[in-house]
């Protein structure tokens, strides 16, 4: 759910915008009037390889130059036609695409099966170095089946193999590519998406236009703005100052007290994003030996725990409690599960019953996470007699000592690399790898057959019957769902999406 925030007074931030305004001189041309949209983020895009790159804001240009083979609509969760005008799979481990016909690249060149295998061939290579093998490691190789039609080879049965098609393996110009590699496409980005890259000094300053030959039906088809200019400008200030000078029109990653002083002088959006907080049990810590280990001391700790009083005090916003160990925006995330609703007299009687009644200690990490919802969490579990032994670390330590069997709980975040698949949260903690430490030979049974499966249906009713076992036995405690804060100018239209991939091509000014 996307929310705006609540109004206050705000006057000093105008004092602000106005002595800023002086100091930066003549601002940039901003409003529909120019049909210009300006934008700014704190931190730099990285190169504009998608392959070689992880920061949100370099991916968000990529997907306004770059187009990928397929598309999902995240309003409705379905995978539509992009670069291929359909697919199917022929096999357990093969993939054929139709490709669309009559598409150009920005620098004129038709778009045929050549550029998809030449792209993918070279991507899927140790050489090349891409980023995550995680998002190519299960391609084998492509083929040529016909000038607009391709086969994907698959090195292994992968659930997220669609999901990585729509939209996150881009396709480059084959010509270009072979003869310039990926720091001459980071250069030179040269896609079919509905904006062309016309300058750039790179990690400072981006100018797109509205590509005028934008292949007809594409799912990113439409853009009314005509021209994009992207800034970066580390300090938060400006950005704020900018936004009500007029000087930008989009800014973002708006912390929530802030967020509620700009609201009423700009438009001011709280939205849902994919990441979310935890708590994990790890019934298998310390051999077994721990009260984590019962259940009934599982579904105490979280009726004990006052979520939603956690959300209001430190996330705020589109943030809501969580009931399930996944987003609710990704496929296959079931929400029909048992909930624990804030109940600590049920919680000591659940203790009780599991020879706690005087309660226990036990050490729990957090990483990535604010200390105060880890004490807040803590001072909720001491109500009905359990006492936290907080440690904060990094999350590569948090994780280790989790992974060696050394902690009973660990509390942290996850992103699922923004995907809307539930396999991307799931299958890593309850599919029997290393971060696994419940061990549910069920559960990791229907998860293989989830992930491994190309029938959807096949694939939503398994991790369906995954996602209620784990709320049944209360092996996560689930937190809630973080939220963004976007600023916007009050004559523009946009809406957000939860894979925090702003669609610039679908906003329009009022």
């Amino acid at each position: 759910m996307i929310q705006t925030v609540s109004r206050k007074r705000f006057t000093g931030m105008a004092a602000l915008a106005a002595s800023t305004a002086l100091m930066l001189g003549t601002p940039a041309l901003a409003d529909k009037a120019s049909n210009t949209l300006n934008v700014a983020f704190a931190a730099e895009p990285e190169p504009l390889d998608t392959y070689k790159i992880a920061g949100r804001q370099g991916l968000i240009l990529a997907r306004h130059i770059y187009d990928g083979l397929l598309y999902k609509n995240l309003d409705t969760g379905e995978i539509v036609p992009a670069l291929a005008e359909s697919w199917e799979f022929t096999g357990p481990l093969t993939m054929e695409f139709t490709l669309r016909q009559g598409v150009k690249f920005h620098n004129g060149a038709d778009f045929t099966a050549a550029d998809v295998v030449e792209t993918l061939n070279t991507v899927i290579t140790p050489e090349y170095g891409t980023r995550y093998s995680i998002s190519v490691d299960w391609i084998d190789n492509v083929e040529m089946l016909g000038d607009y039609k391709v086969r994907i080879n698959m090195s292994k049965p992968f659930a997220g193999a669609v999901e990585m098609l729509a939209d996150a393996l881009p396709i480059y110009p084959h010509e270009f590519f072979a003869e310039n590699g990926s720091a001459g496409i980071a250069a030179t980005p040269i896609g079919t998406g509905p904006y062309k890259l016309v300058s750039q000094e790179p990690g400072i300053r981006y100018e797109m236009e509205r590509f005028e030959d934008h292949y007809a039906g594409s799912p990113k088809g439409g853009a009314t703005i005509d021209k994009i200019t992207v800034r970066t400008i580390p300090e938060m200030n400006t950005q704020y100052a900018e936004l009500m000078s007029g000087s930008l029109d989009w800014i973002w990653r708006i912390p929530p007290d802030q967020a509620s002083r700009l609201e009423g002088r700009v438009q001011i959006i709280s939205a849902p994003i994919m990441r979310i907080g935890y708590v994990g049990f790890a019934p298998e810590a310390m051999a077994g030996d721990t009260p984590i280990a019962d259940k009934k001391v599982r579904q105490a700790l979280i009726h004990a725990t006052n979520r939603g009083a956690i959300v209001e005090a430190f996330a705020g916003g589109a943030s809501e409690v969580l009931n399930t160990p996944c987003n609710p925006a990704q496929f296959g995330c079931a929400q029909d599960v048992a909930a624990y609703e804030y109940d600590p007299e049920k919680a000591k009687v659940l203790l009780a019953e599991a020879g706690y009644e005087d309660g226990f200690e036990m050490e729990m990490v957090f990483a990535a996470m604010p200390r105060p919802t880890a004490e807040a969490v803590a001072a909720d579990l001491a109500n009905v007699g359990v006492t936290l032994e907080l440690n904060e670390q990094q999350y590569s330590s948090g994780i280790g000592k989790w992974r060696a069997k050394e902690l009973p709980a660990f509390f942290s975040n996850w992103g699922s690399y923004g995907i809307g698949d539930t396999a991307f949260i799931l299958s890593n903690f309850f599919g029997g790898g290393a971060d696994d430490l419940v061990q549910d030979a069920e559960l990791a049974e229907w998860l293989t057959e989830a992930d491994t499966a190309s029938d959807r249906e096949v694939r939503a009713e398994n991790y369906a019957k995954a996602v209620k076992k784990v709320a049944d036995e209360a092996y996560w405690m689930p937190m809630y769902n973080f939220n963004v804060n976007y600023g916007l100018s009050n004559d523009l239209n946009f809406t957000p999406h939860p894979d925090e991939f702003a669609r610039w091509w679908a906003a329009s000014w009022q």
